[in-house]
């Protein structure tokens, strides 16, 4: 099982060039970047995890070029979108961006997506809320028609572009992993059917997911696919670990607050220390 881990980039944190050799040098598989591109003041959408939504929410850098920075600071470290809101992006733009990721890491881009929880937040970018789970979907599809095909098109209901010609494509064949973002059962059933990873939060108002496994265990054999299940926002407790491991999830991402260098590396040795006892 490898372990991730997921900061939200600020103005205010320890610098992703130091951060991510950290996270190399003390063996960690992989650095998750959330994405907001900005929160309303108007707040119809309840902050899942519950409660008041946290300062980092309002604080968080472009994911694409601090996984840039990362990718050039580091030779092995994996970096990733945790998670991209794809309902709020323009998929041709995205697509080269994901490419161009790519290419800077030299194939060791992860594309975590997901379809966004905050209304304000997406239909402030043009977007009919009810629909952004179907718009996902062919913005999800039509990325891949662009980073597979040399004269790519796509005609849906909601993207619909004539034949192009856009590049780099990615290193990673056919494409980086799509890893899809979302709770029990809608999320994991989207991840069957248009993903190579399902990405879900580990702990829930309602449930835990380790309770899900044997349930996405049935999922998977009913739609005939092997798709690894990647445990977000889990026990910052190394002792809890253990738990996904025994349970076969392939990855564990655990948050780190946004901090100064003199906070975040003492935790960062610590979680170190847990993962070499998981191992």
């Amino acid at each position: 099982m490898d372990v991730g881990i997921l900061m939200f980039m600020t103005d205010y944190a320890l610098p992703v060039t130091e951060l991510a050799p950290a996270l190399e040098d003390r063996g960690f598989e992989s650095l998750w970047i959330p994405e907001h591109s900005h929160i309303p003041i108007s707040r119809r959408s309840q902050y899942p995890a519950g409660g008041d939504l946290p300062k980092r929410y309002y604080d968080c850098m472009d994911p694409f070029p601090v996984i840039g920075a990362a990718a050039a600071a580091t030779s092995s470290l994996k970096v990733a979108t945790g998670i991209c809101v794809i309902s709020q992006r323009d998929p041709i733009q995205t697509a080269k961006s994901v490419a161009t990721v790519d290419h800077l890491s030299n194939g060791r881009f992860i594309f975590g997506t997901g379809v966004g929880w905050n209304q304000d937040e997406i239909e402030n970018h043009g977007t009919n809320f009810k629909t952004r789970l179907s718009l996902t979907r062919e913005r999800i599809e039509a990325m891949r028609e662009i980073w597979t095909k040399s004269k790519p098109e796509y005609h849906g209901k909601f993207v619909d572009f004539d034949p192009m010609m856009t590049w780099p494509k990615p290193i990673q064949k056919p494409h980086p992993p799509i890893l899809v973002g979302g709770g029990w059962p809608h999320a994991a059933k989207r991840a069957l059917e248009y993903g190579d990873g399902w990405m879900p939060n580990s702990i829930r108002p309602d449930y835990h997911i380790l309770d899900k496994v044997e349930a996405w265990e049935r999922m998977k054999q009913d739609y005939g696919r092997e798709v690894p299940l990647t445990c977000c926002l889990v026990e910052t407790d190394p002792d809890q670990w253990t738990r996904y491991r025994d349970s076969g999830v392939a990855r564990i991402i655990v948050e780190v607050p946004p901090g100064t260098r003199e906070e975040t590396m003492p935790l960062l040795d610590k979680l170190a220390r847990g993962m070499a006892q998981v191992a």
